[in-house]
């Protein structure tokens, strides 16, 4: 086989992944480190950790790819998405399907070396990640199903490190699940224009005008269940430190999407990356120091 084809489909195959661009893997990242320093009382065994490093780098670009394969009719007529590898010709719906299948069942070989809990927990995952994209077709909330999907790591590292999931663990995922709902409404909001023009569903239409307020409103109960966290954990000044620098990147976010302009929806998308890493660093130090 001619080499530089070989190399053009690396290319592209990386490129339909998102590897090029990690931010959606350390946004999905930082709450299972938050889940397993909880659930590893500041030391999670390497072993699962490695795990769920690993997974959560492969089940993202599992995701990315059968989001763009769900979405091959609607990418080429959004200028935001028209250039991604399916949406331009370059790679083939069933050359994606067999990219998903081989992310897919690499993440399950990983998840094969935990315990058989954690391994039932798993098929729900998949589940969720890969029915995800087509929610937009029948709901006006797949933000929020995309927070069941993306925050299923935490029950997930509970059950690999204690083979139960308390209440402290669902707390957690509560937090997730309302914090992805935020973070992917504003991005949804850099599509909004295209996205009513092709019928696609999405939050930021759902909430229209009361978009910052009832982001707003979510942060705060994000925050809420965070500190909630904290208490059932006995949790001391270093994680409410980072929580209130998370706190202030929330505020700086609310700020960025007043006026709803297309480039600051999306920094404040980005942003959230460092909510994620305050409130890592945070845990970690009240773990470390403590």
């Amino acid at each position: 086989m001619d080499k530089a084809f070989l190399l053009d489909r690396v290319q592209q195959y990386w490129l339909l992944a998102r590897f090029d661009k990690p931010i959606g893997t350390f946004i999905l990242l930082w709450p299972t480190l938050w889940a397993l320093l909880v659930a590893g009382q500041g030391r999670p065994d390497s072993h699962v950790l490695l795990v769920f490093v690993l997974g959560v780098i492969l089940m993202r670009a599992a995701g990315c790819v059968i989001n763009d394969y769900a979405d091959r009719e609607f990418d080429p007529h959004v200028e935001r998405t028209k250039q991604r590898p399916i949406a331009a010709g370059r790679v083939s719906p069933n050359e994606a399907l067999k990219v998903f299948a081989v992310l897919t069942c690499s993440a399950f070989a990983l998840v094969l070396t935990l315990n058989l809990f954690t391994i039932a927990l798993s098929f729900i995952g998949a589940f969720l990640a890969a029915s995800y994209p087509f929610m937009k077709r029948y709901t006006h909330l797949p933000q929020a199903y995309l927070g069941m999907a993306f925050g299923w790591a935490v029950p997930m590292a509970f059950a690999a490190l204690q083979n139960q999931i308390p209440l402290v663990a669902w707390l957690l995922y509560l937090a997730v699940m309302l914090w992805a709902l935020v973070y992917d409404t504003m991005y949804a909001m850099v599509d909004k224009e295209d996205d009513l023009k092709i019928g696609v569903k999405s939050t930021a239409i759902l909430f229209g005008a009361y978009d910052r307020h009832i982001m707003a409103v979510l942060q705060l109960i994000i925050i809420g269940l965070l500190i909630a966290v904290g208490q059932l954990q006995a949790l001391g000044e270093f994680y409410y430190l980072g929580l209130l620098a998370a706190a202030s990147l929330s505020l700086y976010q609310q700020k960025l999407i007043w006026q709803r302009e297309k480039t600051l929806c999306f920094k404040a998308f980005l942003n959230n990356n460092w909510f994620g890493l305050c409130v890592f660093i945070g845990l970690l130090l009240d773990y470390t120091l403590r």
